[in-house]
């Protein structure tokens, strides 16, 4: 029987620092689902509210900035009206049965920076999973949600364990380019403080770490590198 993985995009919002539209960054959920499905994995795609998602616009292929414009992958299943579909009408984790899934994966994106630390239901559902001793996975700035995460003693999960998330090089590359603060906060600085063991690469570079169950994924470039330590965590042959 396949192994089910859960993946979690965020649900649209408005960027406070900015005040535009940002929702989950589209190469976060699209590569690892290709790894996922590839090696005969099912996926189901949802959200903390459920309802319809939508890609940050720099990570649309097809955007005028051209920010994304060389991720191809991404491009291939945008254009498959059955995977767009999935995105319409995804069901809300309060819906769902955790022990129906052998994994997670938690995506980012910029909406997550403004809706995930105060996401009580979510944090719960990722410690509850995470106590499985299932992998248990969050990508680029999905990591934020660690932030918030405690144990059932009261210490935060990622107190003594090697992380990685979007890295401070990197937030600082994205202020440049906008020519303001982008982000409310900066996940590497605010994970220190937890006492997390937060280990990076080279800006935009692929990375991806796990300890234990526990699996990090860099930034945007590290969708594979994450789905490879989960496939290898389940047994899997990618």
């Amino acid at each position: 029987m396949s192994k089910q993985i859960l993946t979690i995009v965020a649900n649209p919002a408005i960027s406070t620092t900015l005040g535009v539209p940002v929702g989950f960054w589209a190469a976060e959920l699209i590569h690892p689902y290709d790894a996922f499905t590839k090696a005969g994995c099912y996926v189901v795609i949802a959200s903390p509210k459920g309802g319809k998602v939508e890609f940050d616009s720099f990570s649309d292929p097809r955007d005028a900035s051209g920010y994304s414009q060389d991720d191809t992958l991404s491009l291939e299943y945008i254009n498959q009206p059955e995977f767009m579909q999935l995105l319409e009408n995804t069901p809300a984790i309060a819906d769902l049965n955790i022990e129906d899934f052998d994994a997670i994966v938690v995506c980012g994106g910029q909406s997550p920076m403004f809706t995930f630390r105060q996401d009580i239901a979510l944090a719960q559902l990722f410690v509850d999973f995470y106590q499985t001793g299932k992998p248990t996975a969050a990508l680029c700035h999905g990591t934020c949600l660690l932030l918030e995460t405690k144990l059932p003693t009261g210490e935060y999960l990622i107190e003594g364990k090697t992380i990685t998330g979007f890295a401070n090089s990197e937030e600082d590359y994205a202020d440049q380019v906008v020519g303001q603060q982008v982000m409310p906060f900066r996940i590497e600085t605010e994970a220190k403080k937890l006492g997390a063991n937060f280990v990076t690469k080279e800006a935009f570079s692929p990375h991806a770490v796990s300890d234990r169950n526990l699996i990090t994924g860099q930034q945007q470039n590290s969708g594979a590198a994450t789905a490879k330590l989960v496939l290898e965590a389940l047994g899997v042959n990618a």
